[in-house]
C-alpha cells in the first residue's frame, strides 16, 4: 500500500506541476505574443513613415506623366513650326517613350491598378498618334496632325480618357490617408 499511496501522491504532484508550468507557459507565450505584435505596429508606422513621402513622389510624377502626354498639352510643348506631320510624329512617339522610360520606377511606389491606368494611357496615346498619322497624306503638316489628333479627342463620347485617369489616380492617393 505504500506503494501505491507514493505512486498516487508523485502523480498529484507531477500533475500540479504539469498544470503550473502550462499556466505560465500561457501567461508568458500571450504577453510575449503582445509585446511581439507591438513591435511589429512600430515598425509598420516607422516603414510608413518613411515610405509614405516616396509614394506621393511617386503619384505627383505619375499625374505629371499623365498631363504631359495629354495631346492638348503636348501638342502645343512639341510644335515647331514648318515641321511635317511625320517629323512631328517622330517627336511625340520619342518624347512619350522617354517620359516613360523616366517615370518607369514609379510602379514600385504605387498601386497596380494604378500603373496599369499609366501603361493604358501610353499605349492609347501612342495609338491615337499612330492612327491620326496615317490618316494624313504623306506631305501632311505638323499642324494637320494636331488638329486631327485633337478632333479625334472631341469625337469620343465618353469622358476625355486622361481626365479619367487622373480622377482615378487622385482617388487611389486619397485611399493613403
Amino acid at each position: 500500500m505504500d506503494a501505491i499511496a507514493f505512486i498516487s501522491d508523485l502523480l498529484k504532484y507531477v500533475l500540479a506541476g504539469l498544470m503550473v508550468i502550462f499556466s505560465a507557459w500561457y501567461v508568458i507565450k500571450s504577453y510575449l505574443d503582445k509585446a511581439h505584435d507591438f513591435k511589429l505596429l512600430e515598425l509598420q508606422k516607422s516603414t510608413q513613415s518613411h515610405t509614405l513621402p516616396l509614394r506621393l513622389q511617386a503619384y505627383e510624377r505619375i499625374i505629371l506623366f499623365l498631363e504631359r502626354i495629354n495631346p492638348a498639352n503636348m501638342l502645343v510643348r512639341l510644335h515647331v513650326s514648318g515641321m511635317t506631320a511625320r517629323e512631328m510624329h517622330n517627336i511625340i512617339l520619342s518624347d512619350i517613350r522617354n517620359e516613360y522610360q523616366h517615370n518607369i520606377s514609379q510602379q514600385l511606389y504605387v498601386s497596380n491598378a494604378s500603373w496599369g491606368v499609366v501603361k493604358k494611357m501610353k499605349e492609347d496615346t501612342i495609338t491615337l498618334i499612330n492612327s491620326a498619322v496615317h490618316s494624313l497624306p504623306e506631305n501632311a503638316s505638323a499642324v494637320e496632325l494636331s488638329k486631327a489628333i485633337l478632333n479625334h479627342l472631341a469625337g469620343l463620347e465618353e469622358e476625355n480618357p486622361y481626365d479619367t485617369a487622373l480622377t482615378y489616380i487622385k482617388r487611389d492617393v486619397q485611399q493613403l490617408f
